[in-house]
């Protein structure tokens, strides 16, 4: 009989390889229109199954939320303690920093979600949200889900082998500068470096089923989330045996890379690790409602570009007030005009006592790619005496920013958006604005740093990207960006937004995102045809920017009005209707022959006879329910219990 070392040793190389595999298909949880991001929330779903399962609970009765300490704690205490079981990851010595919650469905919270966002709601205008049904209105932001995945085969993998945690594997025998910076591409820097890193992202040559056969994916929904680097999820591996005594070691050497990369000073800023943007903005949030808790004058200033994560937040801190500057077509904000308004709140004063605090924006927009000038938005803020939060999710992949120099107060981003996908995200905020007593800002801080996985990986994805090079990134992302605007503009009948000429200068102010719509083709159905047959992985919806979405497609009230009756009484027939744009974001793992291919599938797409009802749908933006069954579907069905299937073991067999 094996002895305890033995079996546990054997549970961690069955762990990793369910990490390797759950990692080597990523893609964004319930969203984009890639066979990954299918993959993933079959992955993902069926971890919240195997969770009810090892608590012994019915899943009729139950929904489990996947969250932060910090998150879970805040949420249990609007429970019953018998409304609710968990089970977190520090139970079995897995530090990924998850707590698994199971909570009764109709004991679910009512109302505003603790933590507001991207995916928490069904539809949101300028004055009014839907908030979405349980479980997904809890789950605001992009879900950890390689660390849920991981978390729930390791529940099954201590089962197997009989033993109570993962703490035999543990171990300290490695350096924490060699798990940061040293790797097999250490000798490489720059275009070099740049051109190697294309063959390191895991899950780049995975094989999927397509109509005449098989390809391999091509992910260019790089915006909503991004897959592995190598070198990232062998520190994230390496990560899984790292003695908790270790940790503090592992999370100082990371602070410095990322101080060394924002080029922020430690001494004037914090950095508080959380688990995605989307809970930073929140904890920004809550600095600021502590600030001003004694007042109902304070007023936000954010824009129309803004994801719904850097709205939310704003919008319900009690008793402020959010308002919103407007974007050009081409998705930037008029200075003069920021300039006035904040002249007219805290110059002139002509709106009695109140006063703008904070101007959120974000560094680039996920829908039309603008990026907004932090440094001249930060000096128009500070003549006024306010102050600048940035959700920089969509610009630290892509462009260099001197957080410090640039004078922004908070910035917020996110590893998923940067090839490290283990739910780790931060906010760097200047100390004098951390509003929280010690015992608050303790627990906060504390959340975060339990996913010591994910921490070690968002450092080890900065050190690469600092080795690359932002200019590097950005002269190499502008070549696609060009081949892509050039062939885009010369098919009659699609449409895109934004910076339109591929020819000026101020193209250099667009990121690869590039959204548009195809005359007679629906958003949806577009997106599952690139799928199917080319095997190319895009976003097709609202992208969680719904106000600016409305402008972009000119959707007027009564629309809206409908809309929200429609999610009453049908929601998911609301859903297929709903409007939307194709979105094509590109990323490291992407060259010439993605955007070859791409080009070629969506000349055969506009070439294909929609029917009637379709073209109706198509000039209208709307999606469409009219999505038949194909034969490729099919066997990607097959395809995905097989890779299911892989991912985790099967207890019943004992293999």
């Amino acid at each position: 009989m094996d002895t305890i070392e033995q079996n546990s040793q054997k549970a961690l190389l069955e762990l990793e390889q369910s990490i390797s595999s759950a990692a080597a298909s990523y893609s964004n949880v319930h969203r984009g229109a890639g066979y990954c991001s299918e993959i993933t929330t079959q992955l993902y779903e069926k971890a919240k199954g195997i969770v009810l399962d090892f608590l012994n609970l019915n899943a009729k009765k139950y929904c489990v939320i996947f969250c932060t300490p910090e998150h879970s704690r805040r949420l249990r205490q609007k429970l019953k303690n018998e409304d609710y079981k968990i089970i977190t990851s520090c139970e079995i010595c897995l530090p990924v920093g998850l707590h698994a919650l199971a909570i009764k469905t109709k004991a679910v919270p009512r109302g505003v979600p603790i933590l507001k966002g991207g995916s928490t709601v069904k539809i949101v205008s300028s004055h009014s949200v839907m908030w979405a049904d349980a479980p997904q209105k809890l789950e605001a932001g992009t879900p950890s889900a390689i660390n849920a995945i991981a978390f729930a085969a390791a529940l099954q993998i201590c089962k197997k082998y009989k033993i109570n945690s993962l703490k035999y594997i543990q171990q300290s025998d490695f350096l924490t500068f060699d798990l940061l910076h040293n790797d097999s591409l250490a000798r490489y820097h720059g275009q070099e470096l740049y051109i190697k890193v294309k063959n390191q992202l895991r899950g780049r040559a995975l094989k999927v089923p397509v109509e005449t056969g098989e390809n391999s994916f091509t992910s260019l929904d790089n915006a909503a989330s991004t897959p592995a680097l190598l070198p990232v999820l062998d520190a994230a591996l390496k990560a899984l045996r790292i003695l908790p005594s270790r940790s503090p070691e592992i999370i100082g050497e990371v602070k410095k890379i990322l101080s060394d990369f924002f080029e922020i000073d430690l001494e004037k800023f914090e950095i508080i690790f959380t688990g995605n943007t989307t809970e930073a903005v929140n904890i920004a949030a809550q600095f600021i409602q502590a600030e001003y808790e004694q007042t109902s004058n304070l007023v936000i200033l954010s824009s129309e570009l803004e994801h719904n994560s850097n709205e939310l937040p704003w919008r319900f801190i009690p008793g402020a007030t959010l308002i919103r500057l407007p974007v050009d077509k081409e998705g930037f904000i008029s200075h003069s005009e920021l300039e006035e308004v904040l002249k007219n709140y805290n110059t002139e004063k002509k709106y009695g006592e109140k006063r703008i605090r904070v101007v959120a924006i974000s560094g680039a927009s996920n829908v039309l790619g603008t990026f907004n000038n932090i440094e001249a938005i930060s000096k128009i803020t500070h003549k006024y005496n306010s102050r600048l939060f940035v959700d920089g999710a969509q610009l630290t992949a892509h462009r260099s920013i001197n957080i410090d120099y640039a004078g922004v107060d908070y910035f917020a981003f996110s590893g998923h958006k940067i090839y490290a996908p283990f739910g780790t995200g931060a906010l760097m905020i200047r100390k004098e604005f951390v509003k929280a007593d010690a015992d608050e800002l303790e627990l906060i801080k504390s959340s975060g740093e339990e996913n010591i996985v994910g921490i070690a990986a968002i450092g080890k994805a900065i050190s690469i990207m600092q080795r690359i090079g932002i200019d590097t990134i950005e002269e190499n992302e502008k070549k696609l960006i060009k081949k892509l605007l050039k062939s885009i503009s010369e098919m009659q009948d699609l449409e895109f937004f934004g910076i339109k000429d591929w020819e000026i200068e101020k193209l250099y102010q667009r990121a690869g995102v590039i959204s548009f719509c195809m005359k007679g083709i629906p958003h949806n159905q577009a997106a599952k045809y690139l799928s199917e047959k080319s095997a190319i992985g895009v976003r097709s919806g609202c992208f969680c920017a719904h106000i600016l979405l409305r402008k972009l497609l000119k959707i007027n009230a009564i629309t809206f009005v409908l809309t929200k009756i429609a999610f009453k009484l049908t929601p998911r027939l609301a859903r297929s209707f709903l409007p939307g744009l194709l979105r094509v974001s590109i990323g490291l793992q992407n060259d010439e022959s993605d955007i070859d291919r791409l080009i070629s599938t969506l000349k055969e797409i506009i070439e294909s006879k929609p029917t009637a009802v379709n073209r109706i749908l198509a000039k209208y933006r709307s999606g469409s329910p009219f999505v038949n069954k194909s034969y490729a579907s099919e066997k990607f069905k097959i395809f995905t219990e097989n890779y299911v299937n892989k991912v985790y073991p099967n207890i019943e067999t004992g293999i």
